[in-house]
């Protein structure tokens, strides 16, 4: 399955992390140096949740982030899971 959040959107995305060598200057050294680039993905903090929506009397399960569970926990689980269209 696709590594997407169903309310906020939030999927993988591309990164770099840059290898360093070498001592920096203020250690006595003679400065940190870019040696190369490394591709990596950066990943959503996903959950799959069984959320109970009182105004259906039942549960819903999403796939939703950490940040999305927060929204829920604040604005309520009826009108978030409707505004992201998965209730209709």
């Amino acid at each position: 399955m696709a590594k997407i959040c169903e309310i906020t959107g939030a999927r993988v995305r591309r990164g770099g992390k840059i290898h360093r060598s070498g001592l920096a200057k203020k250690k006595g050294g003679i400065g940190r140096h870019v040696t190369k680039v490394i591709k990596r993905d950066v990943e959503p903090n996903l959950r799959t949740k069984r959320i109970w929506v009182p105004e259906l009397n039942r549960f819903i399960k999403v796939k939703l982030t950490a940040r999305a569970l927060k929204t829920i926990g604040k604005n309520g689980a009826y009108a978030t899971l409707k505004k992201a269209g998965i209730i209709k």
